[in-house]
């Protein structure tokens, strides 16, 4: 498979899973250079383990991964992470004990030039300034939406070309989902490449140039956001309306 120009990241004919049967099965899809696909889908259908493929965290069976053109077969999380990969996992993941300031030293551990990094947190503090705020705070003690802005400002501290961001409002203040779709608003407006699952397709539908309707780790649908908005037989048989 040849890279598509302006593609930064494509996937064909992905097949994964953990010990058992396959949880995606033959999964295809392109996120072009500069746009934000987004991924929709009942929980427990597959959303969560297709970002974990693609960073190198559950075992592809089948398919390709082209990032920038690269093929990532048999490439470790880390290397592939180092090519300009960044994901940011549902629930965050951070180091609670950790300042907010040292998790996001972590998000830049790949990279050793002291003015790089300098420059990253200065970008990351501009656009999430309440991380700057509580940057001497331990992570344990944020409320939830800053535990996910500072989950979202690690990811971004890896300078990555494609950022993966798995279900950002998830279990969060209908105010505070508000505040976290404002930040990455302004990512789309900075030009960002994005891979964002979310379960609401309403909630992002704004913000998305694709969509991709996934069901029992199959690609159901895809196609402009607006568009599956109209669909409701859709909405209500994948998404409960």
């Amino acid at each position: 498979m040849s890279e598509t120009k302006g593609t930064s990241l494509e996937l064909e004919g992905i097949h994964a899973g953990y010990d058992g049967p396959d949880v995606l099965h033959g999964i295809t899809l392109t996120v072009p250079q500069g746009q934000i696909v987004t991924v929709v889908g009942p929980n427990g259908h597959g959303k969560s383990t297709l970002l974990r493929t693609i960073s190198g965290l559950t075992a592809r069976r089948a398919g390709r991964i082209r990032l920038g053109g690269q093929d990532l077969t048999g490439l470790r999380p880390e290397r592939i992470a180092a090519l300009g990969l960044a994901h940011v996992p549902q629930g965050d993941l951070l180091f609670p004990e950790m300042t907010v300031y040292e998790n996001l030293q972590m998000g830049a551990y790949l990279s050793r030039d002291p003015q790089q990094f300098a420059a990253l947190l200065e970008d990351v503090y501009a656009l999430l300034p309440r991380l700057k705020e509580r940057h001497g705070q331990i992570a344990s003690s944020l409320s939830g939406g800053e535990r996910r802005m500072v989950g979202i400002g690690r990811g971004l501290m890896a300078g990555a070309r494609v950022l993966m961001i798995d279900e950002p409002s998830l279990g969060l203040a209908p105010l505070v989902i508000e505040q976290i779709y404002e930040v990455i608003g302004t990512l789309r407006e900075q030009g960002r490449t994005i891979l964002l699952v979310e379960e609401n397709p309403a909630r992002v539908a704004h913000l998305s140039d694709v969509m991709h309707l996934l069901d029992d780790g199959r690609l159901t649908w895809s196609g402009a956001p607006a568009e599956l908005l109209e669909r409701e037989e859709l909405l209500e048989t994948y998404l409960g309306g």
